[in-house]
């Protein structure tokens, strides 16, 4: 008898192997990216109600995110950047402004040397996901973890090239509230993703 959980596990093994050869068969252009940095500010910036934003410092291969950092410092937003805990515990956010010190962290990241605090709104990355606002993750269970704890809104970001027909998911898997594109904002509408 196969265990459902662990038919879940196996077949998002699969697809991070997909997505990973993928990210190498797409190298992403500057102007992708900085498409990618204006859509999320206009998705950020319209949420008037959410003052402290989580953000990300790219590792390898992920969309840099730094200019968005910076338009939302300008614009007035706190922004905080996560340090990667021990394996098991939630995310810590870290206070970033463009003068912080930045440290390096577990598994490749980079952390600033700020004050802890609690997001508002976190843009979360990820390797896949689904029109139904599921996201597949690098498989540490951080995110999930994290946003569970948090209780805050989610958004994810990618690249359109990431989508895929469906993302296996399990009880403890979190779908977001909307996912932004360099090309669209797909958001939760009636229980089901809604392009706009």
């Amino acid at each position: 008898m196969v265990v459902p959980h662990i038919d879940i596990d196996r077949q998002k093994q699969a697809l991070r192997r997909v997505m990973r050869q993928r990210r190498i068969d797409h190298p992403d252009s500057p102007l992708v990216i900085s498409v990618l940095n204006e859509r999320l500010a206009a998705e950020v910036l319209a949420e008037t109600q959410a003052l402290k934003i989580g953000c990300v410092w790219p590792l390898p291969g992920e969309a840099d995110l730094r200019p968005l950092c910076h338009a939302l410092h300008v614009a007035g937003r706190e922004v905080f950047l996560p340090e990667t805990t021990p394996k098991g515990d939630a995310l810590v956010f870290r206070q970033w402004t463009p003068q912080a010190a930045m440290i390096a962290g577990r598994y490749g990241t980079t952390h600033p040397d700020g004050v802890c605090d609690r997001p508002d709104l976190v843009l979360v990355p990820l390797l896949a996901f689904d029109r139904t606002l599921n996201r597949l993750g690098y498989g540490g269970g951080y995110y999930d973890r994290t946003l569970a704890q948090l209780g805050c809104r989610a958004f994810g970001f990618a690249l359109s090239w990431q989508e895929v027909g469906q993302v296996p998911t399990g009880i403890h898997d979190h779908a977001l509230e909307r996912i932004v594109t360099e090309k669209e904002t797909i958001r939760k509408q009636a229980g089901e993703g809604k392009a706009e």
